[in-house]
């Protein structure tokens, strides 16, 4: 496995707080994050059906297009009762003509259970996979999983997405109604960040 060996780590992302969850995560490593946002980067189209491949998708764009190490990651919530969906395509189950309605999309996703009659509980899991990629085109991929299941109504307010039905295991909280920096000891993400910083910066 290859290890970063740069002062300089540029993610992927437009979106500042994912900016600031990351930057957070790799504190005490002395490396300067920027992202694509800043270095106003295209956002390359997301064109395949796995977290991994959109996530080199979006990865190796943003090493090429700049020389640097690039840091992205894909994730989504995978519900068992309906077939491992909405998957890679979680944030498209909230696009409208006017922008992305979680509400809407949490909504539909509890419809769509209670048609079916899925049992209890409602088991499902949020996976973030992080591809670390070099301008040389090597890569590192790092997968992480957070257990829970759905619950319904929608509980609290905290977070994005589909937080506030999600409820992980051994929690008596959903992502909703947790403070964000406690949610984000225990996420997905952070489950793979730290196979990341074990095997690239340790």
């Amino acid at each position: 496995m290859r290890k970063f060996s740069s002062d300089r780590l540029l993610v992927a992302t437009h979106n500042r707080g994912k900016l600031e969850e990351i930057a957070k995560l790799l504190e005490g490593f002395g490396i300067s994050v920027v992202s694509a946002g800043e270095l106003n980067l295209p956002e390359p189209a997301e064109t395949e059906d796995s977290f991994v491949g959109n996530a080199r998708i979006k990865a190796h764009a943003a090493a090429q297009a700049t020389g640097l190490p690039a840091l992205s990651d894909d994730s989504g919530i995978t519900i068992d009762a309906l077939d491992g969906a909405p998957g890679v395509y979680t944030a498209d189950w909230a696009e409208t003509p006017t922008g992305r309605d979680f509400v809407m999309a949490m909504t539909q996703t509890w419809d769509r259970l209670e048609a079916i009659a899925a049992t209890e509980p409602r088991l499902a899991q949020f996976r973030c996979t992080l591809v670390l990629a070099w301008p040389d085109g090597h890569d590192e991929v790092f997968e992480g999983v957070m257990a829970g299941q759905i619950v319904w109504p929608m509980r609290g307010d905290q977070g994005h997405g589909y937080d506030p039905i999600f409820q992980p295991s051994g929690s008596d909280l959903t992502f909703g109604e947790m403070d964000r920096w406690q949610k984000n000891q225990i996420s997905h993400r952070a489950d793979a960040f730290r196979k990341l910083v074990e095997g690239c910066f340790t």
